[in-house]
């Protein structure tokens, strides 16, 4: 009998390339398929908005008036807005640049209204002084 002797190190880098080109299947395949985002996540989102937007419906229904009124359904909107931007659109696992380049502009365009707001207090108030005449 002949005795053959078996190299099992000449073997092994080949296991381990085959290891190693399995795992790279499984990642491509894992990122083919999108990340998946657990279900409790929107259900808690979908809860979220319910109640906002009941909040909303009880400043009507408690008849509150004026600035409060405004205020507590401008806050329950924003807050409603932002949950939907956030989850739904998955703002919240964007790149930071990204974020800014969508929720910046709206910022700007609402701190421009504010002065247009603050400008027109004043032209009615220099109106009312110097001309008396209310419009």
């Amino acid at each position: 009998m002949t005795n053959v002797a078996v190299d099992l190190g000449a073997q092994q880098p080949s296991l381990h390339t085959h290891k190693h080109d399995a795992a790279a299947v499984a990642a491509a395949a894992r990122h083919a398929e999108g990340q998946q985002h657990p279900i409790k996540l929107y259900l808690v989102v979908w809860g979220w908005l319910f109640v906002l937007s009941t909040c909303s419906y009880l400043v009507d229904y408690f008849g509150l008036h004026g600035y409060l009124r405004w205020s507590l359904i401008l806050l329950f909107m924003v807050l409603k807005a932002g949950l939907i931007v956030a989850v739904f659109m998955h703002m919240a696992w964007e790149r930071l640049a990204l974020a800014y380049a969508i929720l910046l502009p709206p910022v700007l365009v609402l701190v421009f209204v504010a002065i247009m707001v603050f400008e027109s207090e004043y032209t009615h108030l220099i109106r009312v002084l110097f001309f008396a005449s209310p419009t």
